[in-house]
């Protein structure tokens, strides 16, 4: 594979070196691994940065057509928009439907416009392992926004605000009252709770069910990173279009503001720290998975089984084994 050439057609923007390239990066070969990561040295020169917004919401709510409708109001200001959505994987056959591209029918035929769906794989927290290096790789191939879609699992959802500039969290009408609103975990992460479906029979539902949000994060102990007024709460309809500018000026506001107060780039630099000790992690869990490894395990696991050692020991004994 020739890295140097899929680099430089990459940072010309081709979207085809672009898929190729993710294909790549989610591969588990190690020969694709040391790929992967000699693309990413070769881009890490770039310096190209996008706005990298995450969403979530539970299945059904319209994140789909949200993104669509919101992807084509950027591309109509003049911005590139990249689409990482990432689709549960099953947990008996391992498959993923990867349908989100069909669902955004006019906007995966944009030509400043790419969308990618990948699977999970069962990674825990909404997001596929390698949707933050799918990140840098759209930022170098040139895209003003990344958008992150996660699975839409629930309220654990909350890995995609480490790989966020902004955080979205998409709610339907009637979706929950005060006490709901001020529970912890994805809540708590959001910069910007948007109540879709704000039309026909339930645009009088749904403001009732923003008002009770805003009531909410009132109550919410106010973050460092925010100014006055966030994070708020506001109505859209991605069916009709409506309230998607309002809610990208505020988008816009919250972000300048945080760029002037030195809060974008120290959070960038926590994310980094973050995904370093995940990759480190993983590494550790990785060289479990060694026909070695495997052998050491079970074999201290029936030492556990017949009272021979405490799970503690044994623990310890394989974990020293491993440096």
């Amino acid at each position: 594979m020739n890295i140097a050439d899929m680099s430089d057609r990459i940072l010309n923007g081709e979207r085809r070196a672009l898929a190729r390239a993710i294909t790549l990066i989610e591969s588990a070969r190690p020969d694709h691994r040391s790929d992967a990561e000699a693309l990413l040295r070769q881009l890490g020169g770039a310096n190209r940065e996008a706005l990298r917004i995450g969403l979530s919401g539970t299945p059904g709510v319209g994140k789909s057509t949200f993104i669509e409708s919101f992807g084509m109001m950027l591309i109509g200001l003049g911005l590139r928009v990249a689409v990482l959505a990432v689709d549960p994987s099953s947990t008996r056959s391992g498959g993923s439907i990867l349908g989100d591209k069909t669902r955004m029918d006019h906007l995966s035929r944009e030509k400043n416009a790419f969308i990618r769906p990948s699977p999970s794989q069962n990674h825990l927290g909404g997001v596929a392992r390698r949707t933050r290096e799918a990140v840098t790789l759209c930022e170098a191939a040139g895209f003003d926004i990344v958008l992150i879609e996660t699975v839409g699992v629930g309220q654990s959802e909350t890995v995609v605000s480490e790989l966020s500039d902004l955080f979205l969290l998409l709610l339907a009408p009637a979706g929950g009252d005060e006490l709901q609103g001020v529970k912890r975990g994805i809540m708590e992460m959001a910069d910007m709770i948007l109540v879709n479906k704000a039309d026909g029979a339930l645009k009088s539902t749904a403001t009732r069910t923003c008002a009770d949000y805003t009531g909410a994060l009132r109550l919410m102990r106010k973050r460092p990173q925010d100014p006055e007024g966030f994070p708020c709460a506001k109505m859209v309809s991605a069916l009709e279009q409506e309230g998607l500018n309002d809610a990208w000026s505020a988008m816009e506001q919250l972000i300048e503001w945080r760029r002037d107060n030195g809060h974008w780039q120290a959070r960038r630099g926590q994310q980094a720290r973050y995904w370093f000790e995940e990759e480190v992690k993983g590494a550790l869990l990785a060289k479990l998975q060694t026909a070695d490894a495997q052998a050491r395990m079970a074999a201290l696991a029936e030492a556990v089984g017949a009272g021979k050692t405490s799970p503690t020991g044994a623990a310890r004994s394989l974990l020293e084994s491993l440096t």
